[in-house]
């Protein structure tokens, strides 16, 4: 399983190293970035500690996190497949960028390489993510990887005390690269 790609656009998805510790701090430091995830990223050594969780999964197969980085190895930005099941060949993909990164289509291209690396490479079926309704450009990131509007689920998340709907987009191994849509359940 390669656990480095490079994309057509230049950018580099690599499993995450040690020394990418300052970046992932810097990252999670961002506004936008906090509380997104379970426990605080807000020194060094928690961010060496996040790393080691990615590793650890990677390891486990549980999960396949990627660093997003430009050609110079600079940190753009993080695309995952997690919550891997083997049993029913699913995953659940999540990514971020750093607030430069932000706007210039990294995210979106990422997503669609892992997106085909976890067809190809991990042998996986479906891929869903989900966003929270009030977050157009994570839905733009969607659409342009391919991931077509599946439903709403509606209150799924909380943050500071305020419930947030959540809308699911899909991707299957057999959709069209690219094929961003809305899938028609009228029929």
């Amino acid at each position: 399983m390669r656990d480095q790609l490079e994309t057509p656009s230049g950018l580099v998805l690599r499993q995450w190293a040690d020394g990418d510790a300052h970046a992932v701090a810097n990252a999670f430091a961002d506004p936008l970035m906090r509380g997104q995830n379970n426990e605080p990223v807000d020194s060094p050594p928690a961010a060496e500690q996040w790393i080691g969780e990615r590793r650890a999964d990677w390891a486990a197969g549980s999960a396949f996190a990627f660093a997003v980085a430009d050609g110079g190895g600079a940190v753009l930005g993080q695309v995952s497949v997690g919550a891997v099941n083997r049993r029913h060949s699913i995953g659940w993909v999540s990514y971020w960028t750093t607030p430069a990164a932000r706007g210039r289509g990294v995210a979106s291209r990422a997503c669609q390489a892992a997106a085909d690396w976890a067809f190809t490479d991990a042998g996986l079926f479906r891929l869903e993510l989900g966003h929270r309704v009030n977050n157009p450009a994570s839905c733009a990131v969607a659409r342009a990887a391919g991931f077509a509007i599946e439903g709403r689920q509606r209150q799924k998340l909380a943050y500071d005390g305020i419930r947030y709907d959540v809308e699911l987009h899909a991707r299957l191994a057999t959709d069209p690269a690219k094929a961003a849509h809305t899938v028609d359940y009228s029929n």
